[in-house]
């Protein structure tokens, strides 16, 4: 898949590309059914809220044939590819859930700040692609942008040890006033198969969800491949050390595997 000339400006200004139903409604629900068991794994990448809740599966394309599928889609390694100039690594593999009435808080940060501070990533030439698995709507937690802050470079931030069960380098209170007078702030919502792109240095966060519908999306963290990562203190299944490029498979490997649990299941 490839981004036109309009989507490639529009990125560049505002810092992500928002493309509804990417995904087809069949596609979506097989990695739906996929995220529920591997959220069922006793895994040491599977984390939890404190009440139990699922909360990130990270690298769950090493461990699930579905998810592997999606790290490899054209839909998706594509256009990042058209975006970095240039072949692409998975750096970081997610599937982060929302449950409802338990999923917490991410607070406000860039992603390229911690790729860089724990993981001595040279140059922000890397993106995240985020897989809606669910409709997300304005009452589950959705991910809330602050557009064109990627044009504001790596900002300070402290460590937070506290707030989540997943360190992060946030942003004071200051800093993301002064962005969003600037920006504004949107947080794109659709049903399950849209595709949200969005730069490193983009601000981001999400609010917790009490509502009670869940919401799970799938983010993958791609990096060009000579901007690997230089520091490897994080688990290996959280920054992965793998820098082949990644060889994208074709437009129907999804619903290959859709078929073919088909049969499987008819000739049960």
């Amino acid at each position: 898949m490839k981004l036109t000339q309009a989507q490639l400006q529009d990125f560049d200004r505002e810092g992500y590309l928002f493309l509804p139903e990417c995904f087809t409604a069949v596609e979506a629900a097989l990695l739906r059914e996929e995220a529920d068991r591997v959220y069922a794994l006793e895994r040491e990448e599977v984390w939890r809220e404190d009440n139990g809740a699922p909360r990130t599966a990270f690298a769950a394309h090493t461990y699930n044939e579905a998810f592997g599928r999606l790290g490899q889609h054209p839909r998706l390694v594509e256009p990042v590819m058209q975006l970095l100039d240039g072949q692409v690594y998975m750096h970081q593999y997610k599937v982060n859930a929302k449950a409802a009435f338990d999923g917490a808080v991410w607070q406000w940060h860039q992603d390229y700040g911690t790729w860089a501070r724990d993981d001595l990533m040279p140059e922000p030439r890397a993106m995240n692609i985020a897989v809606f698995l669910d409709e997300v709507t304005p009452v589950n937690g959705p991910l809330m942008l602050i557009p064109r802050s990627h044009k504001a470079g790596v900002l300070e931030a402290g460590h937070d040890l506290e707030t989540t069960s997943y360190p992060l380098w946030t942003l004071d209170r200051e800093t993301v006033t002064r962005l969003a007078e600037e920006g504004g702030i949107v947080a794109p919502t659709g049903p399950a198969g849209s595709v949200l792109m969005f730069h490193c240095n983009l601000v981001h966060a999400s609010p917790p969800n009490i509502g009670p519908w869940g919401r799970s999306i799938v983010y993958l963290s791609l990096c060009e491949v000579t901007n690997h990562i230089r520091q490897f203190k994080r688990a290996e299944w959280i920054a992965h050390r793998d820098f082949d490029p990644i060889e994208p498979l074709p437009d129907d490997c999804l619903a290959e595997l859709v078929a073919q649990r088909a049969s499987q299941h008819a000739a049960e």
